[in-house]
């Protein structure tokens, strides 16, 4: 398996009642682009937040320590 990173924008309420777009960036491991975003399709599925995948782009990461 090899590593991911996915870039999912998400849509927050502000403190002033508006909404905000966010960034933020995942670490996936996974098989393949597809797994990676079906990976984080899965992992927002029960979150009440609008959300959507940017990007998903292969790192050269070869190994997480302390992955538990």
């Amino acid at each position: 398996m090899t590593y991911y990173e996915v870039r999912v924008k998400v849509e927050i309420d502000g403190v002033s009642g508006k909404t905000k777009n966010v960034n933020e960036i995942y670490l996936i491991k996974a098989v393949s682009v597809t797994d990676a975003e079906a990976i984080i399709n899965e992992h927002f599925k029960d979150v009440r937040l609008t959300f959507e995948v940017v990007g998903v782009k292969l790192t050269s990461i070869i190994e997480v320590l302390n992955d538990n």
